[in-house]
């Protein structure tokens, strides 16, 4: 018999969620999204369902960025922008430098010289990381990569050149929530 064969799906109930208030209440992973000049809503909605999904802390929605509340990015979301805290800022550069104020350490998810492979980056015990993902056409933003501790690239092996920007952030996001629960169940040991 196959260990691994798949059994019965399950149930909502039988997956026992948080509710909205033990969410709101639990610690979260102290990783915050930065949104630079995304233009679909559906794609925002989508970043906030991942930030939900892995407890991210939050998401900073800048420039041309739908805000909630938003019946397109509800449609992605479903809800996850009323249990996800976010801030919106006209200017992106203007949120990597508020971020840097508070301790964090900004990176840009991006394809430029020197970035790091996903896999390659192992985000340091304790450290509060913020990560910069980009407008659909024109990625990240220069001024914003030039303001960025470091960059982080998917690495890819097809034809096309990139991933959808929720595709990305749902990629990135639960690689290093994955890091950082295995570095903190590893030093709680």
């Amino acid at each position: 018999m196959n260990p691994h064969k798949p059994g019965k799906k399950i149930s909502m109930a039988e997956l026992n969620r948080l509710s909205e208030a033990e969410y709101l209440s639990a610690p979260k992973i102290p990783v915050t999204v930065i949104l630079d000049n995304i233009r679909s809503c559906h794609n925002t909605g989508s970043v906030f369902r991942t930030a939900d999904a892995l407890l991210i802390e939050k998401i900073i929605l800048c420039g041309i960025t739908a805000t909630p509340p938003d019946k397109e990015i509800h449609k992605t979301a479903l809800d996850a922008e009323k249990t996800v805290p976010w801030e919106y800022y006209q200017d992106t550069a203007e949120a990597v430098e508020s971020l840097r104020k508070s301790g964090y350490r900004i990176y840009a998810v991006e394809q430029v010289e020197k970035s790091i492979p996903l896999p390659e980056f192992a985000p340091e015990a304790g450290e509060k990381i913020a990560l910069v993902f980009g407008n659909e056409v024109k990625g990240v933003h220069q001024e914003v990569v030039n303001r960025c501790d470091g960059a982080i690239e998917i690495p890819q092996y097809g034809t096309k050149h990139s991933f959808n920007v929720s595709v990305s952030a749902g990629i990135v996001l639960w690689y290093i929530t994955q890091k950082l629960r295995d570095r903190e169940h590893h030093l709680s040991r």
